[in-house]
């Protein structure tokens, strides 16, 4: 890879990408132990190429704790085994009204940078007879959010995944996120963030997006 071509850097800041992920066919072909072993011994050397003395008391660990870290936790939604199950049940409780799970944290990574993307999720969805348990939203836009990503795919994915669980397109997400390579290199710009959002089925009608909208803007009294 010629890392000179400035092609490499115009794509990445511009966002092209698809919102299907892209996995290869053989994504899956190592345990997640293999990763993790082949992984620290690339750390290892890009630490070494850095000039960083790897046998270090404070760095030694270092390969293998980013390992771990990325097969088991900032990239496990890469794994489609760690999708959460979304059980969806019969609204019995005829609750027709729009429900809104608001402030849901997102921690992911942008694929362009390997930089930290930190922010919110506010998810929505109005009933057509069926709805879901609330925790499984917030592991839904976990499980897209834990990997390396773009904010507009993410985005979509969360919608869609819920349409397909609710067998409704009354689904509504926005993320308001900072990138940080946006935030701390290039431009270095600390205080912007981005916003993406999805209105599908009742929320295309501008009086029910502008009510999702107001819930969002609410303040909540947190108990502790």
């Amino acid at each position: 890879m010629n890392c000179n071509d400035k092609k490499h850097d115009h794509i990445g800041d511009n966002h092209l990408g698809s919102v299907h992920y892209p996995l290869r066919d053989d994504a899956f072909a190592l345990s997640d132990d293999e990763k993790i072993t082949r992984i620290a011994g690339h750390v290892k050397e890009i630490l070494t190429i850095l000039g960083l003395d790897t046998t270090d008391d404070s760095i030694q660990g270092t390969p293998c704790r980013v390992a771990k870290m990325f097969v088991k936790e900032t990239f496990k939604g890469l794994n489609p085994a760690n999708m959460p199950k979304l059980s969806a049940f019969d609204n019995k409780y005829h609750y027709n009204e729009m429900l809104v799970e608001k402030n849901i944290r997102v921690f992911s990574t942008c694929e362009h940078h390997l930089l930290p993307i930190v922010g919110f999720a506010h998810v929505a969805y109005i009933s057509n007879g069926k709805v879901i348990g609330l925790s499984k939203l917030n592991r839904l836009v976990d499980y897209y959010a834990r990997r390396p990503q773009v904010q507009e795919r993410m985005t979509e994915q969360i919608a869609s995944a819920l349409q397909e669980a609710l067998e409704t397109e009354n689904v509504a997400v926005v993320v308001d996120a900072k990138h940080l390579c946006v935030n701390s290199r290039g431009i270095k710009d600390p205080d912007s963030s981005t916003v993406t959002a999805y209105f599908g089925g009742k929320f295309r009608d501008p009086e029910v997006r502008k009510e999702f909208l107001s819930y969002i803007q609410l303040e909540t009294k947190y108990l502790y």
